[in-house]
């Protein structure tokens, strides 16, 4: 009996090294939730998004066109998640402390694949009808306004591509919490 009080022990002991030594490599993953490379990306997003949502906004035509109406309406959700959880890894950065909670992390995973889904979207639909404005030999739409459109597009792109890497990098974290 006191041997396999002995053995269970040890195996606890050889557990816990190994959960310890898989903690440890995840902590120097560049990009998690925490680590200044991740704020970094939360930065960019809500830098990219908030200058997609300008460009889009600054014509007022844009209320014509649906998949305008959706890119304003992502950009939107867009900018107050990634403000938010920049400000969570600014604060995880300064206090050295990472968000390794298992259902915070879950629930952050699943609104950055959620939101990086709606963003690809929105982005593609937008690009489509400027593609199809710019063909219509700029009947529907001025150059000016066009133009600015394309740019909030290209905009939406690099933020998705932002999203992209934080939603990855957030589902590889979740299993190891």
């Amino acid at each position: 009996m006191c041997l396999d009080a002995e053995f269970s022990g040890g195996m606890r002991a050889v557990q816990s090294a190994e959960n310890f030594q898989n903690k440890m490599a995840m902590e120097g993953v560049p990009g998690l939730l925490g680590t200044s490379v991740g704020f970094s990306l939360r930065i960019g997003q809500t830098l990219f998004s908030s200058a997609s949502l300008l460009f889009m906004s600054l014509g007022v035509e844009f209320y014509s066109y649906s998949a305008f109406c959706y890119l304003v309406t992502t950009m939107g959700l867009v900018i107050p998640w990634s403000c938010t959880l920049a400000v969570l890894d600014g604060y995880s950065v300064v206090v050295k402390c990472p968000v390794r909670q298992p259902g915070i992390l879950f629930i952050i995973a699943a609104g950055d694949w959620v939101l990086s889904v709606l963003t690809l979207a929105a982005a593609c639909s937008t690009a489509s009808v400027v593609d199809l404005l710019f063909q219509t030999s700029g009947s529907f739409c001025t150059p000016k306004c066009c133009s600015r459109y394309q740019l909030s597009a290209a905009m939406a792109f690099l933020t998705w591509f932002l999203s992209l890497a934080s939603a990855l990098l957030n589902l590889w974290l979740l299993p190891s919490s």
